[in-house]
């Protein structure tokens, strides 16, 4: 955890950095861990572990997490229409050049055959800019070793929307009685996807495009002239208009003949010479009391995941995309270690311990410590120059608050 925890970037710099026998690390691991080790493990020992744990523990690990955050009603101020929104999204972590497991996905460029590995994630996102991993469904070719004799259709490589089927059920089975809202791309805008969310009670707010689903789109471009009334348009700010137009109950039937009815939604940003063109469906009626908050913190809200999400855990420090082991199972719980991480040091970010340190101190956040990066470095120097005291580890009472501004 420290790996990430610190954002280090390599295996081989625990042992450089974590491993020296003149700093504070062992007293302050073993205070942390209440435990009594005499050395540290190389990471080698470290990856050995790991690939005996497995990835399963660790995703038990971050459910518990998500639920106390849930539990103490930490996380209530971000809900859209009592529900806690989840972006879905997929991202490739790492590649190879040549075969390293029976599992990986392959694509072919030319004369070239790529094996990868991708990662289904759903991600808690907050119009504050948080990006909690709440579940993860590792993408593979594991069905493909019990499919020799089934359908073509099972036969096929793994893909987000058969990875969406398991990560559905793994939500529903974690989170049975939890209010959630799906926030997906347009892939997601499909029959399977809404069956899910119907079954579960969920509600969604999927990105809509013409060529999803072409027939939809043209009954929804077609209707929005017949009512002009359905519109709203605000100016939050000088020379910056935003106008929403929309249609309730529009109707699709899948290739399975399921009957789906959910309602649509574009919203145009006009800026000067700047223009943009947004459009989502979901599943909440729409009104001139809702569309607003509907669209801009539940459909435009996806793209938290990308960006608070993936970019800062490729570029951020954690390094995502480096390979940290060829196992499959290695893989996997680094990655989940990851994320676990990332939540923490999210939690951290936005709580109210360090801000009411830099107020103290008549400055912002980023102002008294410069950034983010550093603070990782601050608890590095920590945890190698400062013996954590006895007395910090007495029970007191504290109350940490986020920042839901």
């Amino acid at each position: 955890m420290l790996l990430f925890l610190c954002r280090l970037g390599r295996l081989r710099q625990l042992d450089s950095e974590l491993r020296d026998e003149q700093t504070q690390v062992l007293a302050n691991v073993n205070a942390l861990a209440e435990t009594q080790q005499t050395t540290l493990p190389v990471y080698g020992t470290l990856c050995h572990y790991l690939l005996h744990l497995g990835p399963t523990p660790l995703a038990t690990l971050r459910t518990r997490m998500i639920r106390t955050r849930i539990r103490g009603k930490v996380l209530d101020a971000y809900r859209l229409q009592g529900a806690f929104v989840l972006a879905v999204d997929g991202t490739g972590p790492v590649s190879f050049s040549r075969r390293h497991c029976d599992h990986g996905l392959t694509q072919t460029h030319g004369e070239r055959i790529h094996y990868y590995h991708q990662v289904l994630e759903a991600k808690l996102v907050t119009w504050s800019g948080l990006a909690l991993s709440v579940a993860s469904e590792f993408i593979d070719n594991r069905h493909l070793s019990q499919a020799t004799a089934a359908s073509a259709e099972a036969r096929k490589q793994d893909c987000e929307l058969k990875a969406f089927v398991r990560l559905a059920a793994y939500l529903k089975k974690q989170y049975p009685q939890t209010p959630l809202c799906i926030a997906g791309d347009a892939l997601n805008a499909c029959g399977p996807v809404l069956q899910i969310c119907t079954q579960n009670h969920w509600h969604f707010v999927l990105t809509f495009k013409e060529g999803r689903l072409p027939a939809v789109w043209r009954e929804f471009q077609t209707r929005l002239t017949a009512c002009p009334e359905q519109v709203h348009v605000i100016q939050p700010q000088e020379g910056l208009t935003v106008e929403y137009r929309w249609v309730n109950d529009l109707s699709y039937q899948d290739d399975q003949r399921r009957r789906h009815r959910f309602h649509a939604v574009q919203c145009q940003i006009h800026q000067g010479d700047n223009h943009q063109f947004f459009a989502w469906i979901t599943d909440c009626r729409l009104t001139p009391q809702n569309v607003e908050r509907l669209t801009q913190q539940g459909g435009r809200q996806r793209w938290t995941i990308e960006n608070a999400g993936f970019n800062t855990q490729k570029n951020g420090g954690y390094e995502l995309e480096h390979v940290y082991g060829h196992d499959e199972n290695l893989l996997q719980s680094f990655c989940l270690l990851l994320q676990i991480a990332h939540l923490i040091w999210q939690l951290v970010e936005h709580g109210s311990l360090l801000r009411r340190v830099a107020r103290q101190a008549g400055q912002s956040l980023l102002g008294w410590y410069g950034s983010i990066r550093n603070l990782a470095r601050r608890l590095l120097e920590c945890l190698r120059f400062y013996r954590l005291p006895a007395e910090a580890f007495e029970a007191v009472r504290l109350q940490i608050r986020l920042d839901s501004s």
